[in-house]
């Protein structure tokens, strides 16, 4: 038997946390909210869906979680009904500006999947000059924050923007912009760590890791300072391509069994620190402390550094790929303000209100909006 081990979110979030275990048989049965699939039933759903759906899941692999071979398939049937309550926020452009007239526009960018592509190598995972260029224009227009899952430095050492706001490790490590930036003389930096008495416990389980899962190919361990990530490198786009449905098959299969390997090992650590939480986001596993801070908490902490605490004329706009960023998009949404977009090219249970499908996407919705600005300024001091 293969157990999938599924963490289901409070807020049905995208995709499931899947652990397999080849051993499984021998072992007690899975607690509640565990489910198991057997081998045989697994690699016979994967041949009944492998003719039609070959593609989808080669995209899948590359833009996703492992967790998402599974998922992407059931889910991709209803797209149209997907679009239709997510529909591409480049399409509804003009429905977007509309509400945000007379309210102060806030954006909030996740980095990996958003303003960057998904890489196997989380050190390489550059944007480009275009980007770059398009997030400083932005910022001159509208305070911008960039929200991730990494270490504040390294974010801040990839973006390399002084002027915009940055909330590392979840939230957990924010700082605003520095003094002296050309477009914020006078913007007092924002330093705010909830975490700071989990340092040496994070650097303990983060020594641990790395020798842990060294018998795994492909797996790194990053220190984010305040949380941990454990990146597992998925199977090589060339080598899919290469292979006929019968080896995807078996590749996909063999790929599950390695993820649900590691997963273990970074269980196995993690199981005398219950003051620490283990979450799945797109292609990494999270460690982070139990504190009730996340990104949601780091969305409303910013928007109270500006000044818009208790304010109905601000309009947040939170832009984002992965299961972490859920709890901003709902943030937003039960404050009946501002609206969130989900970077994905496939369905997934969201809180988002719009779509795009990948990082040139946001770029294109991002200097729509600084176009918009522009015009709207130039046409202002004409009057």
């Amino acid at each position: 038997m293969v157990s999938f081990i599924e963490e289901r979110p409070k807020n049905n979030a995208a995709g499931q946390n899947m652990v397999s275990d080849p051993k499984s048989a021998q072992k007690p049965p899975a607690p509640p909210g565990f489910i198991s699939i057997s081998r045989k039933k697994l690699l016979q759903n994967l041949e009944i869906n492998a003719g039609a759906r070959v593609n989808s899941w080669v995209d899948s692999m590359r833009a996703s979680s492992p967790t998402h071979m599974k998922s992407a398939p059931s889910i991709a049937d209803d797209q149209g009904s997907w679009n239709l309550n997510h529909p591409s926020a480049l399409d509804m452009f003009g429905q977007i500006i509309d509400a945000s007239k007379g309210k102060q526009i806030v954006m909030f960018l996740d980095y990996d999947g958003t303003l960057s592509p998904i890489v196997a190598d989380p050190d390489r995972a550059f944007m480009s000059k275009k980007m770059r260029k398009t997030v400083r224009k932005l910022a001159k227009c509208f305070p911008t924050a960039i929200v991730s899952g990494r270490c504040r430095d390294k974010v801040y050492n990839f973006v390399k923007l002084a002027e915009l706001y940055y909330a590392g490790s979840h939230g957990m490590d924010i700082k605003g912009p520095e003094k002296g930036s050309k477009s914020n003389k006078d913007a007092e930096s924002v330093l705010f760590q909830p975490a700071s008495e989990f340092l040496p416990m994070i650097d303990e389980v983060y020594k641990q890791l790395v020798e842990t899962t060294k018998s795994t190919p492909g797996a790194k361990v990053e220190n984010n300072k305040f949380c941990l990530s454990v990146h597992f490198r998925c199977v090589d786009e060339k080598v899919i391509k290469e292979n006929s449905k019968s080896q995807i098959i078996k590749l996909c299969y063999h790929h599950l069994i390695k993820w649900s390997e590691l997963a273990q090992q970074v269980k196995s650590v993690l199981k005398d620190y219950p003051k620490l939480r283990l979450t799945q986001g797109r292609k990494v596993l999270e460690i982070r402390p139990t504190i009730k801070w996340d990104k949601g908490k780091a969305l409303e902490f910013l928007l109270e550094s500006l000044g818009f605490a208790n304010c109905t004329d601000v309009f947040p706009v939170y832009i984002g790929d992965d299961r972490t960023d859920e709890d901003a998009f709902k943030i937003l949404r039960d404050r009946g303000q501002g609206f969130g977009i989900l970077v994905s090219k496939f369905p997934k249970d969201t809180n988002a209100s719009y779509s795009l499908q990948e990082p040139d996407e946001v770029m294109d919705f991002l200097r729509r909006l600084v176009e918009w600005k522009e015009l709207s300024l130039r046409a202002q001091s004409r009057m």
